[in-house]
């Protein structure tokens, strides 16, 4: 039995099917059921709440042999950190009790940074908690994912720019969701590894943002511009939209991090994923745009 959590977000729904299709069985755990899609829902264990809760993991882990483990995104968080290291403790404590053999956690790459790095210290902190757990752990660790610039749509679609608050000309590390989850279900089926490790996946370009920008523009059929905007135009724009002190330092201590190539000793010996940047924008961002009203 292998337990997912998070099995409605981008990375778990796509791991489920994955699972389904090699005809593991599966269980869920999952806030509300009805997100699931119904040819899922009928064809997976259903253990209903928060896998911050102990008494839920007691009801998803008996006779479980794998455990993916992937900590939900809360904007409302007031402490990334807290966040993080509340879910950790509570799976590790569940993974002791129920002897559960390995664990996959969702993290990120750049184990070994030692400056601040908002959600990416806290992932690091995460896999800490959960490699003291007794169970074979593997860190599956990612740079940024394809799937976050989805939420630029309205200013890649209405005034064809794209906006990181990275260089323009240094190369920027991606990989996307669907690469995840196919690196999760390899870890979570064949389950011969033993003991601790993280296991950076990047995809397979070496893209810097202005070139992620011209190849938005090949595959969209319309210009699009790389903007870089600065630290201080990110903490300003997150205060007038109502951001906290903390979680602002927390964004720029990510992207600050990404500038000081947090990445950089990861990418060299990563596993390569095979979803490019030119077929994600073919598949993933272009179909989304043309559904989006500024796209005419």
């Amino acid at each position: 039995m292998i337990v997912v959590t998070a099995p409605t977000g981008q990375i778990g729904s796509a791991l489920v099917r994955r699972l389904l299709e090699q005809d593991a069985q599966v269980r869920v755990v999952v806030r509300d059921p009805g997100q699931l899609a119904p040819d899922i829902r009928d064809r997976v264990e259903l253990v209903a709440g928060s896998h911050a809760d102990p008494a839920v993991l007691d009801q998803a882990l008996p006779g479980a042999d794998a455990l993916l483990w992937l900590v939900p995104p809360d904007r409302s968080a007031p402490d990334v950190r807290e966040h993080y290291r509340r879910y950790a403790t509570v799976g590790a404590d569940a993974v002791r009790r129920h002897g559960t053999e390995h664990v996959v956690g969702i993290s990120s790459a750049g184990h070994g940074w030692t400056e601040p790095a908002g959600v990416l210290s806290a992932a690091f902190a995460m896999d800490d908690e959960l490699a003291g757990s007794g169970a074979a752990y593997r860190a599956l660790s990612m740079p940024f994912y394809m799937e976050n610039l989805l939420g630029q749509l309205d200013s890649i679609c209405s005034a064809g720019v794209l906006s990181l608050a990275v260089p323009a000309d240094r190369p920027f590390a991606t990989v996307a969701t669907a690469d995840i989850a196919e690196a999760a279900a390899t870890l979570l089926t064949d389950r011969s590894w033993r003991g601790h490790d993280d296991v950076p996946l990047f995809g397979p370009d070496r893209l810097t943002p202005d070139q992620m920008a011209e190849v938005m523009s090949q595959e969209l059929g319309r210009p699009v511009a790389y903007r870089h905007v600065t630290l201080e135009e990110l903490a300003a724009g997150m205060r007038t939209a109502g951001a906290g002190g903390r979680a602002v330092r927390d964004t720029t201590d990510v992207f600050a991090a990404h500038a000081g190539g947090i990445y950089d000793a990861d990418w060299a010996v990563a596993q390569l994923g095979s979803v490019d940047f030119a077929t994600w924008c073919r598949t993933v961002l272009r179909p989304r745009a043309q559904a989006h009203p500024a796209w005419s």
